[in-house]
């Protein structure tokens, strides 16, 4: 398990750019996460990298993450990364145990809308995205409608940081992989 092997096994079963991109955003935010936890960054970011990458493939709930779980298992992956990322899917309904769970669970949302918010900048660039412009766009239920708000609270609860801080952490992981990303 490295993250060559998670890349590879991403990019084959992913195709559309965005998804990589959302992919490779997490994996940051993971990062990020597991040294401000003192946790394993490899680990955590195989995790972000990992959490959808059966999602283009099976997309319903009856199917994503289960079928990603059965292959990662397939392939010998620990069972604590097949567990955090079947834990991130609200619907299985399991209970998030390790602050790794929590991570995933925490970033997964709030990367996809800071994401949107840096779209609609001038600039189109993370690098301009700050707390206060994500806290606003928040505020507005039109924008980004599918992404869930009190996902995004109850995440950083669950990690026990406030809001403006887990929005900073999330917004300088992504900006310092904003070339990757291409914001």
């Amino acid at each position: 398990m490295n993250r060559d092997d998670a890349l590879a096994l991403l990019y084959e079963h992913t195709k559309t750019d965005s998804l990589r991109k959302h992919a490779l955003g997490v994996e940051a935010a993971m990062r990020a996460y597991a040294v401000r936890f003192e946790e394993d960054p490899d680990r955590w970011g195989v995790v972000g990298l990992l959490h959808d990458f059966d999602y283009e493939a099976t997309p319903l709930p009856q199917d994503h993450p289960m079928r990603g779980a059965a292959i990662l298992t397939e392939k010998g992956y620990p069972e604590d990364i097949i567990y955090a990322i079947k834990s991130h899917a609200e619907y299985l309904g399991l209970e998030r145990k390790t602050l790794m769970d929590k991570g995933l669970f925490a970033v997964d949302e709030l990367v996809g809308f800071i994401t949107a918010v840096a779209l609609v900048r001038p600039s189109r660039s993370v690098r301009d995205v700050t707390v206060e412009s994500v806290k606003k766009k928040m505020k507005t239920p039109a924008f980004a409608k599918a992404i869930s708000r009190e996902d995004i609270r109850r995440g950083a609860e669950s990690l026990g940081i406030g809001l403006d801080d887990h929005i900073a952490t999330v917004i300088q992981a992504m900006q310092g992989a904003a070339s990757e990303l291409g914001l």
